[in-house]
């Protein structure tokens, strides 16, 4: 699935080849003459997306269509925006369905893993932020590619996105979008339709970064879950072809491979930001909970020094 897009446009030229073979057969010759087939060298693009001049190795050339992606611009009329990284800035918690049926793929709509590797750093809370999505760490220059089809709603650069350097989200048809940022170059504009498997941008290590990599988020309704309990990274693979998206899946302590009743119960979690004087075991009596309970919630020692600000989870 990877090259995906390569091999529409690799079978494109295949089949320009035997049309123009079989428009060969269909010439009157006499015997002394002989049919040589022209064979499809190159392929050149137009200002149409998905419309490709063929050049065949006979010095002639063809337009060839590439397929376009079976996508309805009622599919994007809620909350479109390309001038905001996060779009649906008007949607309540409460507007958001509890359990939900999303088809991810079937013989009208392809996939293709954006980047197959090892996942550096996954959905949780990190230092005093929440990681939204995964980090796939690459190479500056590789090839970044759309998972589903759908349309560009964000091409921005690092001023504009900060932590996400240079991004771009794409929202597809079955109402998810996904986010690609550090890229070091876009390959799309706004409002573009792209192809599953396409490629959309180069991975880079711009904005908010350590060092070269994807970090890839997925939404739904605007807000982030595991992009793991869509795609197995290690494989490429998407875990199954409809996802069944459940609210409390939208908890940052919500991820890929809890039980129902885990993601339940950590989406439930309360959350103290720590000020100044405050000590582990001042909150814990706040909160009617012990410092072991929080030193084990939060995977520290009780002899960890506090940090203003800091998140702790209590309960």
């Amino acid at each position: 699935m990877k090259n995906l897009y390569i091999q529409t446009v690799l079978s494109l030229l295949a089949i320009a080849t035997t049309a123009k073979a079989q428009e060969a057969d269909t010439i009157q010759v006499t015997p002394a003459q002989s049919i040589i087939t022209p064979i499809a060298i190159d392929t050149i693009p137009t200002e149409d997306r998905f419309l490709r001049v063929v050049l065949f190795d006979d010095h002639t050339w063809e337009y060839i269509e590439i397929p376009r992606p079976q996508i309805d611009d009622d599919d994007f009329s809620d909350e479109w925006n390309n001038a905001k990284v996060h779009a649906y800035k008007g949607i309540s918690m409460d507007s958001i369905p509890e359990i939900e049926n999303i088809l991810l793929t079937d013989s009208l709509h392809p996939y293709c893993c954006p980047l197959k590797g090892n996942v550096r750093s996954g959905y949780k809370w990190r230092k005093r932020r929440p990681h939204r999505g995964v980090d796939l760490p690459l190479i500056t220059g590789t090839p970044i590619r759309a998972a589903f089809d759908g349309k560009v709603r964000v091409v921005m650069k690092t001023k504009q996105t900060g932590g996400y350097g240079n991004l771009i989200v794409i929202r597809h048809p079955n109402g998810l979008e996904t986010y690609y940022g550090h890229l070091s170059v876009h390959k799309v504009k706004e409002n573009d339709i792209v192809r599953a498997g396409e490629v959309i941008g180069l991975g880079g290590n711009t904005g908010r970064s350590t060092g070269p990599h994807l970090h890839f988020e997925t939404r739904y309704m605007g807000q982030a879950f595991d992009p793991e309990r869509l795609i197995d990274f290690k494989t490429g693979e998407l875990r199954d072809s409809i996802f069944t998206f459940k609210k409390h899946y939208l908890s940052i302590y919500s991820h890929y491979g809890m039980t129902d009743q885990e993601s339940i119960d950590a989406s439930k979690r309360l959350i103290h930001k720590v000020r100044s004087g405050d000590t582990l075991g001042g909150i814990a009596r706040k909160y009617g909970t012990t410092v072991a309970e929080i030193c084990k919630l939060n995977k520290i020692t009780a002899k960890k020094t506090l940090k203003i600000g800091q998140n702790l989870i209590v309960r």
